[in-house]
């Protein structure tokens, strides 16, 4: 017959049960007011970037613990300034920082050792070619040494934030997801060094790997203005007189840090998915841009052939001056392309919506303006 002590005792073996299954599988949760609190951690690299810093905030807020990765070289300043940005200053003495160069494997071992999670938005953005080998050695072998930390430590997922660039251009088209890689001079070697970095995530799948890829088209939002897409809120600060007649996708980096956690914590593996919010000619993305920041409107064309012109003068200057160039063949011929990408596939399988880029380039503003 059941009685009270049966039941008691029934009881505390299904809890003790339960507690241990959770425990092995890094499951243990607990409530403080009303923020969840999860004992899964996760690494994300390239932290104090554009995408790694929304990522990191975005899993803080989650109640989830973090681990970043820096160098010498991070700025933990801005980054701090954009969780201030978003009110969520409180959050950014929670991180677990752990140093990590991507070309060393011991590094990359250690910083992988114990995380459950791993989100891999570290790159070198450049459409310099004597960048190339830079890029080479941090954007594919980098990633390769990811790759192989998350199989030895048995990770349960990696997320990778690729580009769009990796989709393959050839000259103005319509892409989506199924599109094939085609070598040729309308690719960028940065294009190249992200579809390399894909297939070492494609062949850590073919060994047991789980993982997912994103690929945002380009990427607005809070950061460090001289580096990467967000240099485009500096020039038209400064004053930019011409716009490129091109079309391209561009997508809120809060949209990018959205999806990608998303897609680890789903059940989805193998999959790659476009992040592009909306595609828009580089005319109104330049002139919304200019309208946030009280700045005149670039008013003239940059023709193919003046952009022609521009990269090549600005090689001569470069190398007269041994500095880095503001525009290259490469990003003087993609934009003038007029590439237009399919979003279909994540909003169909996520029920994802995004955020207009005219929201993205306000957010982005107010930041720069409070912290230029």
């Amino acid at each position: 017959m059941y009685n009270t002590l049966d039941g008691q005792i029934y009881f505390y073996l299904l809890v003790k049960d339960k507690l241990f299954y959770d425990f092995f599988n890094f499951n243990l949760s607990f409530t403080i007011g009303k923020t969840k609190y999860s004992l899964k951690k996760n690494l994300v690299t390239g932290a104090t970037g554009l995408v790694g810093t929304h990522i990191v905030l975005d899993l803080l807020k989650k109640g989830q613990a973090v681990r970043a990765t820096c160098t010498p070289r991070s700025n933990k300043k801005i980054m701090e300034q954009v969780f201030q940005h978003y009110n969520c200053h409180d959050l950014f003495g929670e991180i677990e920082w752990v140093n990590m160069e991507l070309d060393d494997v011991t590094e990359v071992y250690n910083a992988v050792d114990g995380v459950d999670f791993v989100y891999h938005s570290a790159a070198i953005v450049s459409f310099n070619k004597s960048d190339f080998n830079s890029m080479r050695i941090i954007n594919i072998e980098g990633t390769a040494n990811i790759v192989n930390a998350c199989l030895e430590k048995k990770v349960q997922k990696l997320g990778f934030i690729s580009s769009i660039a990796s989709i393959g251009r050839q000259g103005s088209g319509h892409y989506n997801e199924k599109n094939k890689w085609s070598s040729g001079k309308e690719n960028s070697f940065y294009a190249l060094t992200k579809y390399k970095a894909e297939n070492e995530v494609w062949r850590g799948l073919e060994e047991g790997l789980d993982a997912v890829i994103c690929n945002p088209g380009i990427i607005l939002g809070p950061s460090n203005w001289r580096r990467s897409s967000t240099t485009l809120f500096k020039q038209i600060y400064k004053g930019l007189s011409h716009y490129p007649l091109g079309e391209n996708g561009f997508v809120d980096v809060r949209d990018v840090s959205k999806a990608i956690i998303q897609l680890v914590e789903k059940d989805i593996k193998g999959e790659r998915y476009i992040l592009v919010g909306e595609n828009l000619p580089y005319k109104v993305v330049f002139d919304e841009i200019a309208t946030q920041l009280n700045k005149p409107k670039p008013r003239k064309k940059a023709t193919k052939s003046l952009l022609e012109l521009a990269w090549r003068m600005e090689a001569i200057r470069c190398f007269i001056t041994n500095r880095k160039p503001g525009i290259t063949k490469e990003t003087a011929r993609t934009s003038s392309q007029v590439n237009i990408y399919d979003n279909q596939k994540v909003i169909n399988e996520l029920n994802f919506t995004f955020n207009s880029i005219k929201d993205a380039v306000s957010n982005t503003a107010s930041y720069f303006l409070k912290f230029k």
